[in-house]
């Protein structure tokens, strides 16, 4: 999976978070030094258990229905004071606000870089819209190239056809060129009977 893939599973998870009301939501970018098993932690929190496995429920679902993927594992659900669903390249946790300050995650990826989710949002628009040029760029060369194969192929024609043209052409000068030698010899001869008369006349 690509780094934007993930970063869109991510934004949809954190975009679920959202919708139901979760509270400090914080996105962390892990560094691969620091933390080899994942790539990003969606952290938030929620009022009461009831939330926090609501907040679960949704994320679930959006990323079931988005990108037809769900967790590797759930973790907590029952209890609902500290949810985990782990998505391998992504891990959301969702905390109740004690529980989250107990274990305070954010304080111990250090090394991690927080992403504001409007910002990953937006660099993600603008990934896609490239990418959408870039497609969109290619359909137009790919139907340029048969056009220009086309006027080729139809050059191609053209200059058989004058080639056959120039052929009948040559084959009738070939054919009217012994004629018009036939009729000199005849013109020939004839000059030649009439001489040949008259000096008998004499």
């Amino acid at each position: 999976m690509t780094k934007t893939e993930i970063r869109r599973m991510v934004a949809a998870a954190a975009g679920a978070c959202e919708d139901k009301k979760a509270e400090q939501i914080r996105i962390l970018e892990l560094d691969p030094a620091d933390s080899g098993f994942t790539d990003f932690f969606l952290i938030c929190s929620g009022t009461n258990d009831r939330q926090n496995q609501a907040i679960a429920t949704a994320v679930e679902e959006r990323i079931e229905r988005d990108f037809n993927t769900r967790p590797n594992s759930v973790e907590g659900y029952r209890q609902g004071e500290w949810i985990l669903l782990d998505y391998v390249d992504f891990v959301v946790h969702i905390f109740s606000e004690e529980k989250r300050d107990f274990y305070h995650i954010e304080r111990l990826r250090k090394t991690a870089t927080t992403l504001d989710l409007e910002e990953l949002k937006t660099s993600l628009t603008k990934r896609v819209s490239a990418v959408r040029k870039k497609q969109a760029a290619k359909k137009v060369a790919a139907k340029k190239a048969p056009a220009k194969k086309v006027a080729a192929k139809k050059a191609v024609k053209k200059a058989a056809t004058k080639k056959v043209t120039a052929k009948k052409s040559n084959k009738t000068t070939a054919v009217k060129s012994p004629r018009g030698k036939a009729n000199k010899v005849a013109a020939i001869k004839k000059a030649a009977t009439k001489k040949s008369a008259k000096k008998r006349k004499h």
